[in-house]
C-alpha cells in the first residue's frame, strides 16, 4: 500500500487526551457488502446498512479494489453526470486518470486525491490509464460523496489536484501510528482540501500493537472505515476489520488499536477515519444527483439531458481496451 508515508519520529506528534476530554463510544459496526461499479470494477460498498442520519454529510462510499489486474481488465467509468455534491477519489495503489467538463483533470495516483465539486452540473470520466490496462497492476482506492447544503447545490463546478505528498503528515503520541490529513483539522493542524461542507478526513496507518487517540471535534460525527488488517475500536475495544465501518458516537477523541498480530501479507491496521457537521437537510438521491426533493432530482435529468452540464471536450478521455 504505497499511499505516502514517512518516518513518525519526525513528525508532529498528536497530543495525550486531557483530563476532562471523553472517548467516542461504538454505536454500530457494519460490514460492506462486494460488488461492481462502472464498467466492472469490484467495490466495498461501505456504506450499505448505515441510516443516513449516522452518516450525514456523507452520502456514499466505494473501497474500490484492493485488486491485482491481469494485463487488459482494468476497467473504470465511462463519461457521466452529477449534480448536488462533492466526489472525492483517494488512490492508495494505482492510478486512475480524470477528465471533466469544466476543465478538470489529471493523473491520480499512490495518495493523492482528487475533489470534485460537482455543483450545478458536471460531466467526468474516471477510467484506468491506457498504459495500466496494458499492463495490468494493483488497483485501490476509495471514491467519497460528501453532501452540498441547499445552499451550495448550485455551486460552480471545481476541481481540486491533492498530491500525496500535499496531504499534512502527523504521528501519534508513540510514534506507533501515521496520519494523512487529507482535509479538516486535527490537533490544530489542517489538511490542504478545501471542502463547502465543514468535514475531517484522514488516512492513517497503525502499526502492529500500536493504538491511535485523535482528538474530534464535538460537532461533527464520527466514522471509521478499516481499509485493511484488523484491530479494535473505541474505548471498549470492539473488534473490527477489513471491510468493516464504526459508528462512532459523541465525545472529544477517536481511539483506534492494531492487533499485535497481522496476516502476513497486511504489515498494519489501515484505516479511513472521517466526520462532517451534519446538514440535517431532506435528501433526495437517483443515480448520480443527490438533491433535496424529486422534483430537483427530475430538473436536474432534464437539464442534463439538455446539454446543460457541460460538453465532452473533442479530445476527451476514453476507456481503453485491449
Amino acid at each position: 500500500m504505497p499511499a505516502i508515508t514517512a518516518d513518525t519520529l519526525t513528525l508532529p506528534r498528536i497530543a495525550a487526551a486531557g483530563p476532562s476530554d471523553t472517548e467516542r463510544p461504538v454505536r454500530s459496526i457494519t460490514t460492506g457488502p462486494r460488488g461492481h461499479e462502472g464498467e466492472g470494477f469490484p467495490v466495498v460498498r461501505a456504506f450499505a446498512g448505515v441510516s443516513s442520519a449516522d452518516l450525514d454529510p456523507f452520502v456514499h462510499m466505494d473501497q474500490m479494489g484492493e485488486v491485482e489486474y491481469e494485463p487488459g481488465e482494468p476497467r473504470g467509468t465511462d463519461w457521466h453526470p452529477h449534480r448536488g455534491f462533492e466526489t472525492v477519489t483517494y488512490m492508495l495503489d494505482g492510478r486512475f486518470a480524470h477528465q471533466d467538463s469544466h476543465g478538470g483533470g489529471g493523473l491520480i495516483t499512490d495518495g493523492a486525491t482528487q475533489w470534485m465539486t460537482a455543483g450545478s452540473g458536471i460531466l467526468h470520466i474516471e477510467t484506468p490509464p491506457a498504459e495500466l490496462v496494458e499492463s495490468g497492476g494493483v488497483f485501490h482506492g476509495i471514491q467519497l460523496w460528501v453532501n452540498l447544503p441547499r445552499k451550495d447545490k448550485f455551486a460552480t463546478p471545481r476541481y481540486q489536484a491533492i498530491e500525496g505528498d500535499e496531504a499534512k503528515l502527523l504521528s501519534s503520541e508513540d510514534g506507533g501510528a501515521l496520519v494523512r490529513l487529507i482535509a479538516g483539522d486535527i490537533a490544530q493542524h489542517r489538511g490542504p482540501g478545501a471542502t463547502h461542507t465543514p468535514i475531517t478526513m484522514a488516512h492513517s496507518t497503525i502499526e502492529p500493537g500500536a493504538r491511535l487517540n485523535l482528538p474530534w471535534n464535538r460537532d461533527f460525527n464520527a466514522l471509521v472505515y478499516v481499509l485493511s488488517g484488523r484491530g479494535t475500536v473505541g474505548p471498549v475495544g470492539h473488534p473490527i476489520h477489513q471491510g468493516q465501518l464504526a459508528v462512532l458516537g459523541p465525545g472529544d477523541r477517536i481511539s483506534v488499536s492494531a492487533d499485535a498480530g497481522q496476516d502476513a501479507h497486511r504489515s498494519a491496521l489501515e484505516v479511513l477515519i472521517l466526520g462532517g457537521k451534519p446538514i440535517r437537510e431532506p435528501v433526495f438521491q437517483y443515480g448520480p444527483f443527490v438533491m433535496n426533493t424529486k422534483m430537483e432530482v427530475i430538473q436536474a435529468l432534464e437539464d442534463y439531458n439538455g446539454g446543460k452540464f457541460g460538453a465532452i471536450p473533442p479530445d476527451a478521455l476514453m476507456p481503453h481496451r485491449v
